[in-house]
């Protein structure tokens, strides 16, 4: 908690502020959106399908006076397989490592009773809880106001901000409530950085958004995607990337394949003109598909795949 004196010196303006924000909620409220457009860099991939984030992503906003850290973590949902648990113990390890807990919520006609429990389980930690209620632009407004009001009795905020994290409306007010419930510090991280996540993470993730997109319910759920060899290229050279796209069945192996290779190579293509754009430069992406047995039940293989320190 800050003392009166780092308040009125941050009101001052010669104290910088700095921390992290671990932003929760159900899954498909718009998290990763919102750390998105935070940070103008597509940090987090987005698809419509819910559970798309696995990870805990890691992305830093520095300003003039605050750096924010902010811990994006997988849409919360009770488990039903070790993946889910693996994803659910991720996103509470962020809950415990954060000074402000950013819940992100829909606007709708009332809070719904899965919201409801989440928020009791941010209040056990007994750290300050900003609201944030995305999706005004869908919303009825006139409803809005009795919603805001039905969750500020039930919890007392430190803020509560409508916004719109596709829009971008209110986003700027929400920055500004966050920065102003910082506690003061220095920065943690160099100016410059995005992230401590390294280049062949967010290739992995470009990858498995292209298989979010071009595909069914289940077999973007039933995939996870590792980068078995990353090589950067001589000056006019491409770099080498070899990706390997994991299923659980055989059957899955050829609907991701696809007749005469033509889904693997669609997916390739696509994920090769995103990945360019990440890294500035061209490359040469050879994707395979390999099976592995019920590897969302697998320790071993979480580890193996990334999902377990």
């Amino acid at each position: 908690m800050s003392t009166d004196r780092e308040q009125e010196s941050r009101e001052e303006g010669k104290a910088f502020c700095s921390g992290y924000i671990a932003v929760v909620g159900q899954p498909n409220v718009g998290k990763s959106t919102l750390v998105n457009r935070l940070l103008q860099f597509k940090l987090s991939i987005t698809t419509p399908k819910p559970q798309t984030t696995r990870h805990r992503i890691m992305g830093i906003l520095t300003g003039e006076r605050y750096q924010i850290i902010f811990l994006d973590t997988p849409g919360l949902i009770t488990p039903s397989y070790r993946l889910q648990e693996v994803m659910m113990e991720t996103a509470r390890r962020a809950v415990a490592d954060a000074d402000l807990l950013l819940f992100v919520v829909t606007a709708a006609a009332r809070p719904e009773e899965r919201d409801l429990e989440t928020l009791a389980g941010l209040a056990a930690t007994g750290k300050p809880i900003l609201l944030g209620v995305n999706k005004i632009d869908l919303a009825e407004r006139t409803l809005l106001p009795s919603f805001l009001d039905a969750w500020s009795q039930r919890h007392v905020f430190a803020a509560v901000v409508p916004f719109s994290a596709r829009t971008g409306e209110n986003c700027d007010l929400l920055l500004e409530a966050l920065v102003a419930r910082l506690p003061a510090g220095a920065p943690l991280y160099d100016q410059d950085a995005l992230t401590e996540h390294p280049e062949r993470f967010f290739v992995s993730e470009i990858i498995r958004e292209k298989i979010f997109s071009n595909f069914g319910e289940e077999i973007p759920y039933s995939t996870a995607v590792i980068i078995d060899e990353f090589k950067e290229g001589r000056p006019g050279r491409k770099d080498l990337i070899k990706a390997r796209i994991v299923v659980e069945r055989q059957t899955q192996k050829g609907i991701i394949i696809g007749k005469g290779g033509a889904m693997l190579r669609k997916v390739g293509e696509e994920a090769r003109t995103d990945i360019e754009a990440l890294l500035d430069r061209p490359v040469f992406l050879d994707l395979w598909v390999a099976v592995r047995d019920k590897w969302r039940k697998n320790d071993t293989f979480l580890r193996e795949f990334g999902y377990q320190g």
